[in-house]
This record gives C-alpha cells, sequence and structure tokens, in this order.
C-alpha cells in the first residue's frame, strides 16, 4: 500500500467493560443462595452472577458496586447491567440503577502481513515503545482516542480503552502510523 494511503482498519470490538452502582448494600450471602448462575467468593467478598443474554459476567461486591464484562457494545452492556439489576431487585433488595459508565473496550484486528517491530518502535518514539524482554508486542498510544494499541510482529493489534462512539461492534482506527503499510 502508498504511504499516503489512509485507509481505516476495521477493529472489531470483543469485549465491554462497564460498571454501576445499586445505591444499597447488597447481602452477598442471600445472593448466594436464592440467585441463580452464581458463584460465592467469600474470600475475595464479592459474586459473581452471570446472564446469558446478554452474554455477560458481573462481579458484584456487598457496597453495591458492579462490574460488568464480556459484552460486545456499549448497549447490550448497558441492557445487561439493567437486566442484573431487575435480577436483584427481585431477591428483594432496594437497587436504584445508577453511575453506569463504560470503562475499557478491548477490541482485536488482523492485518494481512507482518509487522518489523523495531523499526515500527524507532518511527514513532515518543508514543510507541518495544520491549521484547517484557511483552512481545510494541505500544502504542493515541492520545486523542485515549486507546493503546498492542502491535505484534504478526500483524495482529488489540485495541484496549478506547470509548466506543454510538455502539458500533466494529469501530474504525484511521490514526495508525501510515508506515505501517510499508
Amino acid at each position: 500500500m502508498d504511504s499516503n494511503n489512509d485507509e481505516a482498519l476495521d477493529i472489531i470490538v470483543t469485549n465491554v467493560v462497564a460498571t454501576f452502582r445499586t445505591r444499597c448494600h447488597l447481602n452477598l450471602r442471600k445472593i448466594a443462595l436464592e440467585g441463580t448462575n452464581v458463584i460465592y467468593k467469600p474470600e475475595v467478598g464479592k459474586v459473581l452472577m452471570k446472564l446469558r443474554k446478554p452474554k455477560i459476567t458481573a462481579s458484584i461486591w456487598s457496597s453495591g458496586k458492579i462490574i460488568c464484562t464480556g459484552a460486545t457494545s456499549e448497549e447490550e452492556a448497558k441492557l445487561g447491567a439493567r437486566r442484573l439489576a431487575r435480577c436483584l431487585q427481585k431477591l428483594g433488595f432496594k437497587v436504584r440503577f445508577s453511575a453506569f459508565r463504560v470503562v475499557n473496550v478491548l477490541a482485536v484486528c488482523s492485518m494481512p502481513f507482518a509487522v518489523h517491530l523495531v523499526d515500527f518502535t524507532k518511527n514513532n518514539r515518543p508514543i510507541a515503545s518495544y520491549e521484547p524482554e517484557l511483552h512481545p508486542a510494541a505500544t502504542y498510544r493515541i492520545k486523542n482516542l485515549k486507546a493503546t494499541v498492542q502491535v505484534f510482529s504478526t500483524g495482529s493489534l488489540t485495541v484496549t480503552g478506547m470509548l466506543l462512539s454510538h455502539d458500533h461492534t466494529h469501530t474504525h482506527l484511521p490514526s495508525l502510523p501510515s508506515f505501517i503499510y510499508s
């Protein structure tokens, strides 16, 4: 590809992590005994609850803070969080769904060519770093999107921390350096 060609890569969102609060204290033992699809972890002080549709796993703390993982879009994460709050209401808790926010997004992409990581890092020194003794990928930070891209020598990309725009399961990342295509 030509270095001045600005084609966007198709990134597939694989995981959305969201948090919300119930604004009430939760009795974890009661959730573990009466709830469905739950795993009680008393040594950590939390309960794991799984939903099938949407397929999410929630970590529930007695303080009322809940972290939902496994959704593939922001809409799916919010729907799962609301269903989880409804399950807790049915168990007798005075749950009020509040402070919902997406805290992390994980997306992947595979390019049809390999990347020479040493050259990649040299050409983008301030925002790219590569320590082969610590991690097999080069880390590239995109400040305006608040995202971190892990670039592997095989051409695989892992994007984390990126905020979604209107809940698409496919997102475009046009700001990767053009020399990746050379």
